[in-house]
């Protein structure tokens, strides 16, 4: 009952009176985000809180707009659309989030799976979440260029889930930075600590979007 009252921008106290809520009250975002990753989301070879995960989570701590926001990251070093797909459900039924990013795939095309697995085991993994009444952000992951025409296969497969599911898509994390093998380490696999802060401004245009209320503008970059 407070959730609707607080919805209609008043809350009730206990006394029985109402009082207006404030600005960032009505204007900021409340709710869970929940990030099922594979190890570029969970810190994989970093110290704990220094991932792009991490520091989505201090952004959002550091901003009225954002500070209600609980980040969960459910991301495993290792994991596939699989192991995402089966863990799903019971991350959905416990946390009950409002927005879920799913950031899986990356695995599946260093095994060499079918992609036509990766795509049905992604699309249902997004259906889970809508009809959850979660909006779902997809990430999308690219292969080196010696995986010839199933790696260029496996990019395109992110944008055409995303049209045709109707949500938002982040193209790749590291966007224009790919090749710098100072923002990797050693194995040239796994982003290192300074590509963090890059992988992040990647997600972030889409992320605010996808948390901002309706009827709210984007705040104004600092």
């Amino acid at each position: 009952m407070s959730r609707g009252l607080a919805a209609c921008g008043c809350l009730l106290l206990q006394t029985g009176s109402v009082r207006s809520v404030t600005a960032s009250e009505k204007t900021g975002s409340t709710g869970t985000l929940l990030v099922l990753g594979d190890s570029w989301s969970a810190e994989y070879g970093l110290k704990r809180g220094r991932g792009w995960v991490s520091l989505l989570e201090a952004r959002f701590q550091r901003s009225p707009a954002h500070a209600a926001i609980k980040v969960i990251n459910a991301s495993l070093s290792g994991e596939t659309t699989a192991g995402g797909l089966s863990r799903l459900p019971a991350l959905l039924d416990k946390h009950r989030p409002r927005w879920v990013l799913i950031a899986l795939g990356g695995n599946d095309a260093l095994r060499g799976l079918p992609l036509e697995t990766s795509r049905s085991q992604l699309v249902s993994m997004i259906k889970q979440s809508k009809a959850k009444s979660a909006k779902v952000l997809l990430i999308g992951m690219r292969m080196p260029p010696n995986y010839g025409t199933y790696g260029q296969s496996f990019e395109r497969l992110f944008p055409a889930i995303a049209k045709e599911q109707q949500i938002s898509l982040v193209p790749f994390l590291m966007q224009g930075k790919e090749f710098d093998l100072n923002l990797f380490q050693s194995d040239r696999i796994h982003p290192n600590e300074a590509a963090q802060p890059h992988m992040l401004e990647q997600a972030w245009p889409a992320i605010e979007l996808l948390v901002r209320p309706a009827g709210v503008e984007p705040a104004r970059s600092q």
